[in-house]
């Protein structure tokens, strides 16, 4: 066993835990995005969540993903039993621990589209349901030897496999359960519902950010070349790009520099990067999220116009910008850096990765939708209802669903003492 090998494991375990804490990032983005009254319930749901997706990941995932099969789908390495393989650059138990962690992310972001009004019963089905139906599918397409890898299909890190996937499930998710109570006005106009607080917002986008190295230069598998550095350098670009760019728009478009767009514009530029950040120059890179950045901000507003509810706004910093990142290969990708599929158009290589890029924008995302809404229409039906009731939500879901608040003193009950 030489000394590249173990540096290798040493490294992917370290970035695994890196996206891993990025949940402790989502617990504080989301929290801090939505009211008081249902932080705590935020805060529980994605811890057990990552539960119930290292569960099925084990049963089932890694093996619908990496299992022997066909161009569609895995059927093998059930209950993962490899742990102890040792493959050409990992260890099997590493592999599988890295795979795991991206799969409990798309999970987070899918469940952008529950925020503040679904039943804790609908998390736990759907994360089962999901964990098994939709992220591996399209995961095996791009990753595990299928159909759109044949194609050449570029996805690094997964703008498309991890943050559309999970996005266009949010969709989904938003679309059946509609608006929040108050959201939206009779003659539809909207309703800002503000998030009780901006300084965890902006705490969970820069561990976010920080966890995104693993996400990003972790998906290198190695240290040999130290090339994880090179895609390190690209994420950290793009996301201060991303960041400026928003900034920059939504303080020019309305006269304010809005901290929430701010914040959504540097994980606009992570996202969009993800797809690329080992296939295209530096310069590049800032491009694609400083572009990020900007259609973060007109992609909020066009789902606010459209009457979509989407607190955390997962649709527009994982969805309309995973889109974006995903086609930026076929526009960018040197002809150096391209070890999967071919150059984009800016470098020679014509519209034949930009047409493969956009191939797996249209099916995964329309899979992932589909599948979403199909899921959630059946769960809908057999369990009368994925929503609680307006009291409930009126409540708060920290109080109807687990029987006390995230902060306790905000259920402020005097009592008087009377009698002898």
């Amino acid at each position: 066993m030489d000394a590249i090998f173990l540096m290798n494991n040493v490294w992917i375990v370290v970035c695994t835990v890196l996206v891993l804490f990025m949940q402790a990032g989502f617990i504080l983005l989301e929290a801090g995005s939505t009211r008081m009254k249902n932080a705590g319930h935020i805060a529980g749901k994605t811890v057990f969540t990552i539960g119930i997706v290292s569960l099925v990941f084990w049963i089932a995932g890694y093996g619908l993903i990496y299992g022997e099969g066909n161009t569609f789908i895995g059927f093998s390495n059930f209950f993962y039993s490899d742990a102890f393989a040792m493959g050409e650059a990992l260890a099997g138990s590493v592999d599988f621990f890295f795979q795991l962690a991206f799969a409990a992310i798309a999970m987070t972001i899918a469940f952008g589209g529950f925020a503040e009004r679904a039943k804790l019963s609908a998390y736990v089905i759907f994360a089962v349901l999901f964990s098994v139906m939709v992220y591996p599918v399209i995961a095996h397409w791009i990753w595990g030897g299928g159909w759109l890898a044949e194609h050449g299909k570029q996805d690094f890190a997964g703008s498309t496999v991890v943050h559309l996937t999970g996005a266009m499930a949010a969709l989904a998710a938003t679309i059946i359960l509609k608006p929040r109570i108050g959201k939206y006005n009779k003659d539809g106009t909207s309703n800002d519902i503000a998030g009780h607080n901006q300084v965890f917002t902006a705490l969970g986008v820069l561990i976010l950010w920080v966890g995104w190295f693993g996400f990003n230069a972790g998906s290198t598998f190695g240290v040999a070349d130290a090339f994880f550095g090179y895609v390190a350098l690209n994420t950290q670009l793009a996301a201060g790009a991303g960041a400026v760019g928003a900034m920059l728009v939504v303080w020019a478009t309305t006269g304010k520099a809005d901290v929430p767009t701010t914040l959504n514009g540097a994980l606009a530029g992570l996202v969009a990067i993800t797809a690329s950040c080992a296939f295209v120059e530096p310069w590049a890179a800032v491009f694609i999220g400083l572009i990020g950045g900007i259609i973060v901000f007109f992609s909020m507003r066009f789902f606010d116009k459209k009457k979509i509810d989407d607190p955390i706004f997962a649709l527009s910093v994982h969805g309309t910008v995973g889109v974006w990142g995903t086609l930026s290969n076929g526009l960018f990708a040197t002809p150096e850096l391209a070890t999967v599929g071919q150059a984009g158009l800016f470098y020679g290589g014509g519209f034949e990765q930009l047409g493969v890029q956009l191939l797996g924008v249209v099916t995964c995302g329309l899979y992932a939708f589909v599948v979403a809404f199909i899921i959630l229409k059946l769960m809908e039906k057999v369990m009368g209802g994925i929503r609680v009731t307006e009291e409930e939500e009126i409540m708060g879901l920290d109080l109807s669903e687990h029987g006390g608040y995230g902060y306790p003193e905000y259920l402020s009950t005097p009592t008087t003492k009377t009698g002898a």
